[in-house]
């Protein structure tokens, strides 16, 4: 099983026009969606709050987290997003997965659409 890809488009809530494209890793185990915080703060996206989270070797890193319109796979969802350091890798949550629709396909290595939307 591999890594999954997906270009995604992340607007300013208050401008749509204001966006950065970037390829994001799906990562079903993050609860929020992370772009580096010099493009956030390029296309106005303001930092509201901080947020601590869990890393995968379970120590605990406190973000800067706004809100951000994400798109992707033609789908736009309002969605949190966490103030990443300068060359991070882009990822693309659960939440903004669930809300959008999708899940993942581990064999195909790619979103897929949900048929209904789970409520």
């Amino acid at each position: 099983m591999g890594a999954t890809y997906v270009d995604v488009t992340v607007r300013n809530p208050v401008d749509l026009v204001r966006s950065w494209t970037g390829s994001f890793l799906v990562d079903t185990g993050a609860y929020d969606s992370m772009a580096p915080g010099s493009v956030l703060e390029a296309i106005g996206i303001e930092r509201m709050t901080s947020r601590e989270y869990e890393l995968a070797d379970g120590s605990i890193v406190t973000y800067d987290i706004g809100a951000a319109v994400l798109e992707f796979e033609g789908v736009l969802i309002g969605n949190t997003v966490i103030f990443g350091e300068e060359g991070v890798e882009p990822l693309l949550a659960v939440t903004a997965l669930e809300s959008g629709g999708f899940e993942v396909d581990p064999r195909r290595e790619e979103l897929k659409r949900l048929p209904t939307a789970r409520l």
